[in-house]
């Protein structure tokens, strides 16, 4: 396999193929094998998932400065 831009851990990429397949087989009625969902996935995570991944870091980033903004308006002002 080649390598892809996003790296699942072998139960996280494990549980992805066979989601992969569960759709294949609800929604297309299509039995895929285990490779053809292994090239599906690795497709979908070099192709979407970087997409995915830097969209999760601009929420965050957003989260945590909203955050920073709460934590400076408890600041005390000597009187």
């Amino acid at each position: 396999m080649k390598k892809v831009a996003i790296e699942l851990n072998q139960g996280a990429r494990k549980d992805a193929i066979e989601e992969v397949q569960k759709y294949f087989a609800l929604e297309r009625d299509e039995e895929i094998s285990n490779f053809t969902a292994e090239i599906f996935l690795d497709f979908i995570l070099s192709k979407i998932g970087p997409t995915i991944y830097n969209q999760a870091i601009e929420d965050a980033h957003m989260y945590m400065n909203e955050r920073v903004e709460d934590l400076l308006s408890l600041e005390k002002r000597a009187r």
